[in-house]
């Protein structure tokens, strides 16, 4: 058994729990086998070993009152996985789900996703089991204030600079970081996402979807294509969902499917700008469900099916995919789907939304597949960019931050894609950019000695 190997088994016999994180684990290791070879002083410094323990983990209580009165309690986590390359950053998520090993994965997971950026942030990911869904204004507000009055004490803005995930938009960043500073009495970059009247930046809600249609340009580059006229399907209807399909009917494309947690809307005529700016009030002002895009605009719609059973049942033609919806989301089955459907193109706009059956099917039949750790990394970048901003007290035009997040999905693809040829995988990309994110965090695990 390979030293990889030997760490996988004690992640799997001590983290057996943690299904989530086991992945992750499971996934990235097992591509950087190719580095164990290349850098034996990896394996003798235990690089590997340390890589998947994260520098610490916070659990802490959250107590809150509802509008009726009533005490709730919910659960707080912040993981700061590591930071060899710079302050911890990643975001905040509030949903039920939230478990301390979803969030081990997704800080595991960030870390080389901001290493990728080439910016010098660390990784780290944090949130509660706090649903905001079907809460009022001043509950969320209350729980948030609850929620920073235990987290101000784990972050800086060059110690861990968290940011908004699922359930954690510019409302809650607004709250919590108003709180934030009632505590410290300090204005400082220690929140991104923040709205652009106290600090934010331009193209940050749009960096995540954008980024992962620029990624997919890039990968079909490779093969003299673009997104002209392709027929895509998008899943989610939250900031990524949305942005994805806005940057999509910006480069020619027809996206023609959205989803919630209620179920899917097909609209082969395409979802163009107006259709857009109807979701965009529907999900972000009303917080209504997709089911009433269905019902304004007379097209199908599928109950409790996601967009890749959709697919699947349906016989659904596919040029290019964009899972933006949430972990696991596509399974082996649905992946065989899509290739069986025509795509050969899928960019991953969620964490880990594709489950290791689905990234098997993907690279078996060549589909240019883009990982959540490459494909996604433009929110993140564009955190980091505001981090810049907000140190150099400057804000930038939206035509420069744009400019500098493509610049970063280009770099970022690049990155990937030359690492693959380099280790011996070429065209693979999840094998080229876990290995070009572990290396730089690596390297300067190497540099610091045993600490």
């Amino acid at each position: 058994m390979s030293a990889i190997q030997d760490v996988i088994a004690r992640v799997k016999e001590k983290d057996s729990g943690q299904p989530e994180f086991l992945q992750a684990v499971q996934e990235v290791l097992t591509s950087l086998e190719p580095t164990a070879q290349k850098h034996p002083d990896f394996v003798r410094a235990k690089i590997y070993d340390r890589i998947v323990e994260p520098d610490r983990v916070i659990m802490f209580r959250v107590a809150w009152v509802d509008d009726r009165g009533e005490v709730q309690v919910n659960r707080g986590f912040r993981v700061q996985f590591n930071n060899a390359i710079g302050p911890y950053k990643g975001g905040l998520r509030f949903h039920p789900s939230v478990n301390l090993g979803i969030i081990k994965f997704l800080g595991f997971e960030q870390t080389f996703k901001n290493s990728l950026t080439t910016l010098p942030m660390g990784g780290a990911k944090g949130g509660s089991d706090f649903n905001p869904k079907g809460k009022s204004d001043q509950e969320v507000m209350r729980f948030c204030q609850a929620f920073m009055r235990e987290l101000y004490r784990h972050i800086g803005p060059d110690t861990d600079v968290p940011a908004g995930d699922i359930g954690v938009g510019e409302r809650e960043i607004g709250y919590l970081y108003g709180y934030y500073l009632k505590i410290v009495n300090a204005n400082t970059s220690v929140l991104t996402g923040k709205g652009l009247e106290y600090g934010g930046s331009l193209i940050r809600p749009e960096a995540t979807g954008y980024g992962a249609v620029y990624f997919a340009a890039e990968m079909l580059a490779t093969r003299n294509l673009d997104l002209r006229g392709k027929t895509a399907v998008v899943s989610g209807s939250g900031n990524v969902a949305q942005y994805t399909v806005e940057k999509l009917l910006h480069m020619g494309a027809r996206p023609i499917t959205l989803s919630d947690s209620d179920g899917t809307i097909v609209d082969e005529a395409g979802i163009d700008g107006e259709k857009l700016r109807f979701v965009f009030e529907l999900k972000n002002y009303r917080r209504g469900r997709i089911r009433e895009y269905a019902e304004k605009y007379n097209v199908p719609y599928f109950a409790n099916q996601s967009v890749w059973d959709v697919v699947r049942e349906q016989g659904l033609k596919v040029d290019v995919a964009f899972p933006s919806a949430h972990e696991n989301e596509i399974d082996g089955p649905s992946a065989e789907a899509l290739v069986k459907n025509g795509c050969y193109c899928v960019a991953e706009g969620a964490n880990m939304p594709s489950n290791l059956d689905a990234v098997r099917v993907f690279q078996e039949n060549h589909v240019l597949y883009g990982p959540g750790k490459a494909a996604n990394a433009g929110g993140v970048a564009v955190s980091g960019l505001e981090m810049a901003q907000n140190a150099m007290r400057l804000s930038w035009s939206r035509e420069e931050v744009d400019q500098k997040l493509q610049g970063i999905m280009r770099n970022i693809h690049r990155a990937a894609l030359e690492a693959s040829e380099a280790y011996g995988c070429k065209g693979n990309y999840v094998m080229g950019a876990n290995i070009a994110g572990f290396l730089k965090v690596a390297k300067a695990m190497l540099a610091y000695g045993i600490v």
